[in-house]
């Protein structure tokens, strides 16, 4: 599924939630949609998922206008959850995918399929308020995707997992993609954006102020800083004098190595820096620093 959001504004009362916020997220993708706390994002969120309307704007589904049964083919997962905590988790589990349209046999087959899956089988027949918060939230993430919707929208989705389930959960989440499935990644968390996200949006005081190819912003973000490993701990300082192309920003010894962090300046080429080090050291390692994500959220919204 194919999403867009065209110039969408939402006002409530006294606070402008979002303004002409567009975005567009190619099919078959994962999509960071990045911000702030009370940046918009849920707002936005919310109106794709037609749990509210915009005051105006439009969001476009496969090119044409968005409609009530699309809502049909989309599983969300607020950052808000919650589960009826005296039923039974199997029952529960069936009464969600029930209500997104499987019917009792359908239901149950894709849930002994996933319960399998997520190694939770044994959990079926006890309470939901017996379940731990990370093994809840699989039961949350099952009841979002159980319906196999073209449209994912997970908000937070990592929350309460630890670092085993949390991986668990990323491998889904591109497998789902690779399945074909849009994915849009509500988080907080900039390397969880990094490793699993094709594009992002950032969303800043009811704005998206920055949106495009995660590799595409780091390039662009990028501040010309390079590491070079060199062997022996030699590196001199008039080196550095000798050649005013670079400054060295930190230098920190590493076993039999120097570890060497350096600003390049705009009258040299990335070439012509290598050969500077390479003619007069065993340079063992060498790469480019692009800023990360997390790096270009705190300079964005700052």
């Amino acid at each position: 599924m194919e999403l867009k959001t065209k110039n969408i504004t939402k006002q409530y009362a006294n606070h402008l939630a979002l303004s002409n916020a567009s975005i567009e997220v190619p099919q078959g993708t994962v999509f960071g949609l990045l911000g702030p706390n009370g940046a918009g994002k849920t707002t936005l969120i919310r109106i794709i998922t037609r749990i509210t309307a915009p005051d105006s704007g439009e969001v476009l589904i496969n090119g044409r206008p968005s409609r009530e049964e699309d809502t049909y083919n989309i599983g969300y997962l607020p950052e808000e959850r919650g589960l009826y905590r005296k039923m039974k988790v199997g029952e529960q589990a069936m009464y969600l995918a029930r209500l997104r349209g499987l019917s009792k046999a359908d239901a149950h087959r894709e849930l002994m399929k996933w319960f399998e899956r997520f190694d939770i089988m044994s959990w079926y027949n006890r309470k939901v308020e017996e379940l731990s918060k990370g093994m809840a939230q699989k039961v949350q993430f099952i009841s979002t995707v159980i319906h196999n919707p073209d449209l994912l929208i997970f908000d937070e989705p990592f929350s309460g997992f630890d670092p085993v389930n949390a991986e668990l959960i990323k491998n889904e989440m591109l497998r789902l993609k690779n399945e074909g499935k849009t994915i849009i990644l509500s988080t907080h968390n900039m390397e969880s954006v990094e490793e699993l996200c094709d594009n992002i949006a950032l969303i800043n005081k009811s704005q998206v102020v920055l949106q495009g190819k995660v590799f595409d912003i780091r390039q662009q973000h990028r501040s010309d800083i390079y590491r070079f490993r060199l062997r022996g701990n030699d590196f001199a300082k008039d080196f550095e004098i000798t050649h005013p192309t670079f400054f060295v920003l930190s230098q920190a010894p590493y076993h039999e190595f120097i570890d060497l962090r350096i600003k390049k300046q705009d009258d040299i080429s990335n070439s012509e820096l290598a050969k500077l080090f390479f003619d007069r050291y065993d340079v063992v390692g060498f790469e480019e620093e692009l800023p990360t994500m997390n790096d270009i959220f705190i300079k964005t919204v700052s």
